[in-house]
């Protein structure tokens, strides 16, 4: 199901979610299973190492919370995807990109893809820097 102006690509295939990979999905909305138009229900873990993350966050306050307990935890060659809402969703939110650049780059990560998530989210993929991985 493609939604008019986006790309053709499956989310799930724009995300990078590998059918090895073991993903925590962190307050994820509702219709995540749709979005992805995939079961990876198999895959999801509830806490643990992850080698793919998927954070969706409204408040900068709870993002930055979650983001820093996360790294904590998730090995150096994990991928994080932190999702925020559109300004056109019309949903309040203090997110923007580079509210989100602001927390994770002193931390030693850095955004390497954004994309469009839904129609009410968009989506940041966070990686560590190369030197640190």
């Amino acid at each position: 199901m493609a939604i008019a102006g986006y790309s053709g690509t499956p989310l799930v295939k724009k995300l990078g979610i590998q059918p090895e990979m073991k993903v925590l999905l962190v307050n994820p909305p509702v219709d995540y299973d749709q979005l992805l138009e995939t079961d990876i229900r198999s895959q999801v873990v509830k806490s643990g190492k992850a080698d793919f993350v998927h954070l969706f966050a409204v408040k900068r306050s709870e993002l930055e919370k979650q983001f820093l307990s996360l790294i904590k935890q998730l090995p150096p060659t994990a991928i994080i995807w932190i999702s925020w809402y559109k300004k056109s969703a019309k949903m309040p939110t203090d997110i923007t990109e580079d509210i989100i650049r602001e927390i994770v780059l002193p931390t030693g990560w850095v955004d390497v893809k954004v994309c469009a998530v839904s129609e009410l989210w968009s989506g940041l993929k966070i990686v560590t820097r190369k030197n640190m991985r």
